[in-house]
């Protein structure tokens, strides 16, 4: 059997050792990609961002119990590196240590190698291999992220954002982008005072402007307890409901195989440029001479010539 048979008859090592290959962008990850590729579509992809300790892996620990009703769940965890390692600060698999035993649940903290936007460059090659492996329900959860590091909307059909009473200046995190990516937002800790006055402001802010045909829903939650789970999932339901109805999951997944073959695309010529050498020493000090300008250089590359060093 293959090393893909083993995973999707539940072998965790397997699973692990393709995502490892996948993440890492090896000859083998690619294989093991366009092998399962033709196999996914069905998942549906649920984002949860937000600020650093507004409560998102305890929310994500929680989600959990309701996905697998409909399945099988995976977890992406982006995490910051480690400045020793490299690899992931495992913060957020630790807080979902309670789902270990479940066969069905997968959870996989992913360094984000010092990408921006709240994910890693190899988030959505590592979506699509599960997706291929039969997940139905798939959990990114960004590392702790600004109001404009919004990346996640690009690999997930329902984006959540997490923010906490006090969460700051709704004007400003609207001129940011938030508001205009969230599909649902959650004001959690919402036992804490200043609560109300958050969903005031969520809700105040997401009106003004021109009419839309999805008003994200703002949801109280207190995570610590579980208050506000139910309607939370009830909130994403609603969002997959209206995007199947409407026809707007296919425009927002057109979108997101455009990014997704655009990002392959610098992967492949990135690394093209430098294991074929193209980048000779010659050229850089070409360029850093003046001599010729790196957009020329990149043409000329892309269009298969041969750059004269002479």
């Amino acid at each position: 059997m293959t090393l893909v048979d083993d995973a999707r008859n539940g072998d965790r090592r397997a699973l692990g050792r393709l995502v490892s290959d996948v993440e890492d962008d090896t000859t083998t990850g690619r294989k093991t990609l366009a092998a399962v590729y033709q196999d996914g579509g069905a998942a549906w992809i649920t984002g949860i961002t937000g600020a650093p300790g507004a409560g998102k892996s305890t929310l994500v620990d929680l989600l959990i119990e309701h996905a697998r009703a409909s399945g099988p769940v995976a977890v992406v965890a982006i995490d910051p590196s480690s400045p020793f390692t490299g690899g992931a600060i495992l913060g957020d698999r630790v807080r979902m240590q309670r789902h270990t035993d479940d066969d069905g649940v997968y959870i996989r903290s992913m360094a984000n190698r010092g990408h921006l936007g709240g994910i890693a460059a190899a988030t959505p090659r590592v979506v699509a291999l599960l997706d291929g492996l039969g997940y139905s329900e798939i959990l990114i959860e960004t590392v702790g992220v600004g109001q404009a590091e919004v990346e996640v909307a690009s690999s997930a059909d329902t984006v959540v954002v997490v923010v906490n009473p006090g969460w700051g200046d709704s004007i400003q995190a609207a001129k940011a982008g938030l508001l205009e990516v969230g599909d649902v937002f959650v004001v959690n800790k919402a036992d804490r005072p200043g609560a109300k006055q958050a969903v005031k402001e969520l809700i105040g802010a997401l009106e003004i402007g021109q009419a839309r045909p999805w008003l994200p829903p703002v949801i109280e939650t207190v995570a610590t307890d579980g208050a506000g789970l139910a309607e939370l999932w009830d909130a994403i339901g609603a969002h997959r409901s209206h995007l199947d109805e409407s026809g707007e999951r296919e425009q927002r997944r057109l979108v997101r195989v455009l990014a997704e073959v655009e990002a392959a695309l610098r992967a492949s010529l990135r690394q093209t440029a430098t294991s074929s050498g193209a980048l000779a020493p010659e050229i850089l000090d070409r360029v850093l001479a003046r001599q010729v300008d790196p957009w020329s250089v990149a043409s000329e590359m892309v269009a298969g010539g041969l750059f004269e060093t002479s």
